[in-house]
């Protein structure tokens, strides 16, 4: 097979470690509003990273909905309104007040989070200090930086200095929203997996695995191979790891009912 010229390769690996540009970036960020998602015995709610859009997940939501699960998302507002560069305590605020609304209107009761990148840590965040814990019965993550990245230095200079969003302080290595995660528990009951990757260029390995107290035991980490930052929300292994995580956390949820 011949090799492919090397500005082929290097579009590639920004394409996995960024996501497409035509795709992700240039798109609308209307979705086609689906009402049937808490039909489903199992309901997954995604949430996006930082300077993403909803778009990422097409690939995730059509497979999750091929496999019987119900699927919804938010418009996490930013930069343009759409590239969710709010903070994170702003936005766990607004997605508590909006998961409030959608369970009242469509009789939702529980539901799993997916989220990639910063979306997890905005899980987390929901899940620990708003009221989460009582709504979420498992939260797997994509390449989120649960202890802060360097490369959310990168983010600073895109955003003039924290002039345009004050967003990748958040994700800074010893922050104090990193810090606040760390000092206060994740629910010992909501099942939490963290999926990264070795060739994740935007949250290193390191930065992306969690790290459980004693006595914390539903942590969980899975490192794949070869799988860019953006890419993690739609290679197909990945899926497969996430589709295995949401029906274990099912199986344990529907046996703790009974």
């Amino acid at each position: 097979m011949a090799r492919r010229f090397l500005p082929a390769r290097a579009y590639d690996l920004a394409r996995d470690q960024l996501g497409s540009i035509r795709q992700i970036y240039l798109r609308s960020n209307r979705i086609v509003r689906r009402g049937d998602f808490a039909d489903y015995q199992e309901t997954v709610l995604l949430l996006h990273g930082f300077f993403q859009t909803r778009n990422v997940w097409e690939v995730m939501e059509d497979r999750l909905r091929y496999d019987g699960f119900g699927v919804f998302s938010f418009d996490l507002g930013g930069l343009f309104s759409r590239f969710n560069t709010r903070t994170i305590g702003e936005l766990a605020e607004t997605i508590a007040t909006k998961i409030e609304g959608v369970c009242g209107r469509y009789g939702l009761d529980r539901f799993h989070i997916v989220g990639h990148s910063k979306g997890g840590l905005l899980a987390r965040h929901y899940i620990q200090h708003h009221g989460g814990d009582r709504r979420v019965k498992s939260l797997v993550t994509l390449g989120t930086p649960h202890h802060g990245t360097p490369t959310a230095l990168i983010g600073l200079w895109l955003m003039a200095g924290g002039v345009l969003s004050r967003s990748p302080y958040d994700m800074l290595p010893n922050s104090r929203f990193v810090k606040l995660l760390k000092r206060d528990s994740f629910p010992a009951g909501i099942p939490i997996t963290s999926i990264y990757s070795k060739h994740d260029l935007v949250c290193p390995a390191p930065s992306a695995m969690l790290r459980p107290r004693p006595g914390e035991s539903s942590m969980k980490n899975v490192v794949v191979q070869h799988v860019g930052h953006t890419a993690l929300a739609y290679d197909p292994g990945v899926y497969r790891v996430v589709r295995n995580e949401l029906a274990e956390a099912s199986r344990l949820w529907n046996e703790r009912a009974t």
